[in-house]
């Protein structure tokens, strides 16, 4: 089967076309406040909501962004967990296993 060079065009932007959707399907989803481990965790998305009562060990200024689990940069929204593995937390987010950075 002989290739014409129309062909090998048309393959070649088909191929740039998937690999460039594929990298914006793979974009992580956020976590819900109403996954069943955030809710086992009291994750909530900004930390100025967190119910002291209920969690005591909360401390005014702790946030995911400055939690040793948090796997994106220091200035971002949102960034990885170690806990919540494929999905990303708000950087302004907390929750009960907060520790925080060395």
């Amino acid at each position: 089967m002989k290739n014409s060079r129309r062909q090998f065009m048309i393959l070649s932007a088909a191929g740039a076309c998937t690999l460039a959707l594929n990298s914006k399907v793979q974009a992580q989803a956020m976590v819900s406040a109403t996954d069943p481990q955030a809710v086992a965790l009291g994750y909530v998305a900004d930390a100025a909501k967190v119910d002291k009562a209920k969690y005591p060990k909360f401390v005014a200024g702790s946030h995911c962004g400055s939690c040793a689990l948090y796997q994106g940069a220091a200035s971002s929204a949102a960034g990885g967990c170690a806990l919540f593995a494929g999905k990303q937390v708000a950087n302004a987010g907390w929750c009960s296993a907060y520790a925080k950075k060395a």
